[in-house]
């Protein structure tokens, strides 16, 4: 029987086919290359080969948008047909997790999977990024850094296995290794997306703007090509550190070239541009035509009850389009969710809700009340997914609610408290100077 790149069995593969699924895993797992296509062409070859179902299931899973999701259950129904494995129909009752909104049940599942299965780097790729979604950075460390000492170097997977790590690493907060072990990883594996993403993550966190500029630009060719799906992102931390810098004209300029040139029609790709615009219109810089662009591009890929984090993008574009009744009928779903006992219902509840009445009062002008929804919301926050500098755009309205509510006290605290992490920032020294005139 075939087996993969890291010695599991294959079921139903031909060895031409096992060649097609290792080339698509090796892609996704440096974000870098055709992997649907790859999968695709795998399933032809040999249509009673499980894992490209499953493959495809999950990377339709991992886009976290609700109109992906009939897919994910369509491939659960087509793999669940088909012959497998222990280890194959370990991934397929994770999948079906997933696919039914599940998500920490799917990663509970894949946890104890890669504990019999440490090499699994698909499965190592997908839990981590689910955790990525729930907010549970410890264990995108800590879940690598077990099965790291059982993976040979001489391995496949290996460089992408520590690129994971590196990653779980920054979102802890041990920067200097995250930096350490992703250099490491762009050395070996150039077109590593992983690495360069964990390297800008560094750089965002620790306030060194410049250097995440000239790191940007230096590695441009391995990162900015039409063979990496995820380059949008990274565009968009390259205009984070431009806003940092107080250059509001070059982080416009990458919205409107390069971003937009690589944004993809999936929530979480739309979140990156909700973020953007937002953060430039509380700068005062003029937006407006570019969320008319926007919000239609959102149609669809936000229900209210899919994805608390996608949500809160939406109604974002809502808002500041004018479309205060869709904004509310979108609230009004919110609300629904929330009054749910389900894993959905919670996150809607503990942080989705109140960020959202607090970005729907900051519209309006009601800083005082957006201050009472976002204030308390914060302590939650790492519920609704997402990385730290993701979620930093309602830490930014919070800062930028308080200075303008006059309520000084709360004002200064959060601007120092933004400064002692990023001493350098035009943006924190703004919102000092905002709140400290109050």
């Amino acid at each position: 029987m075939p087996k993969d790149a890291q010695g599991h069995d294959l079921t139903g593969a031909t060895p031409q086919a096992a060649e097609l699924y290792d080339a698509a895993i090796r892609a996704a797992g440096l974000a870098h290359g055709d992997v649907m296509g790859r999968l695709d062409q795998a399933s032809a070859l040999a249509p009673g080969f499980v894992m490209p179902l499953i493959a495809k299931g999950w990377f339709f899973a991992l886009a976290r948008d609700p109109m992906m999701a009939p897919r994910t259950v369509a491939l659960v129904e087509a793999a669940a047909g088909m012959a497998r494995n222990e280890r194959e129909s370990s991934h397929l009752a994770a999948l079906d997790l997933a696919a039914r909104g599940e998500r920490a049940a799917a990663i509970g599942r894949l946890d104890r999977h890669v504990m019999t299965w440490p090499r699994d780097i698909l499965a190592h790729q997908v839990a981590l990024l689910f955790d990525l979604s729930q907010g549970r950075v410890r264990w995108m460390r800590d879940r690598a850094a077990r099965a790291l000492p059982q993976w040979p170097r001489d391995v496949p997977g290996h460089a992408a296995l520590q690129s994971f790590h590196a990653f779980g690493l920054e979102e802890c907060g041990d920067y200097a290794r995250a930096e350490d072990e992703s250099r490491g990883v762009a050395q070996a594996e150039p077109h590593s997306w992983f690495a360069h993403h964990t390297v800008s993550h560094v750089m965002e966190m620790m306030g060194r703007p410049e250097d995440g500029i000239g790191w940007m630009a230096s590695r441009e060719g391995y990162w900015a090509t039409g063979e990496h799906p995820n380059r949008d992102h990274i565009w968009w931390h390259k205009a984070l550190f431009h806003l940092d810098l107080g250059q509001t004209d070059a982080a416009v300029a990458i919205y409107d070239g390069p971003f937009l040139e690589s944004e993809k029609p999936l929530a979480m790709s739309l979140t990156h541009a909700s973020a953007l615009l937002w953060r430039l219109d509380t700068l005062g810089v003029d937006v407006a035509s570019r969320w008319q662009a926007l919000l239609p591009r959102w149609d669809g890929h936000a229900d209210g009850r899919w994805l608390a984090f996608a949500d809160v993008h939406a109604l974002m574009a809502e808002l500041r389009c004018g479309r205060e009744a869709l904004a509310e009928q979108r609230l009004a779903r919110m609300r629904e969710t929330a009054a749910g006992a389900d894993e959905a219902g919670v996150t809607y509840r503990a942080v989705g809700v109140p960020v959202a009445e607090g970005l729907a009062a900051f519209h309006r002008g009601d800083f005082g009340t957006a201050v009472e929804h976002l204030l308390p919301a914060r302590f939650e926050l790492w519920r609704i997914g997402g990385s730290a500098a993701q979620r930093d755009v309602f830490e930014w309205t919070l800062a930028e609610a308080a200075a303008r509510a006059e309520l000084k006290d709360v004002a200064v605290s959060l601007a120092h408290e933004r400064l002692a992490m990023k001493p350098r920032s035009w943006i924190n020294r703004r919102f000092l100077d905002n709140g400290s005139g109050v």
